[in-house]
């Protein structure tokens, strides 16, 4: 599913207009990226949550001249399934 495909469902489901869907799916969007930028965890129970690991800096090698590179820190999003959902894409 893909977010069109989110927002059909929505105005199918609500019974609203795909303008309305679509700004719902876009404000929920927008909330749950502006929340792990500024580092707090998403959750949504007995789906999922997101939150965001942080990596320090390190030593790293290019593959292809063996030099050594530094690796700068970064921070990257993590996707975790709720119990509930793993339960139902298992069965």
């Amino acid at each position: 599913m893909n977010k069109l495909e989110l927002i059909s469902a929505l105005k199918t489901n609500a019974d609203i207009s795909k303008s309305e869907a679509a700004k719902v799916v876009q404000i929920f969007f927008d909330s749950m990226a502006e929340a792990m930028a500024a580092g707090e965890r998403v959750e949504i129970r007995g789906l999922c949550s997101f939150f965001v690991k942080e990596y320090k800096s390190y030593t790293g090698r290019n593959p292809k001249t063996g030099e050594k590179v530094t690796i700068k820190p970064k921070k990257l999003p993590f996707f975790k399934a709720g119990k509930e959902l793993k339960e139902r894409v298992d069965h």
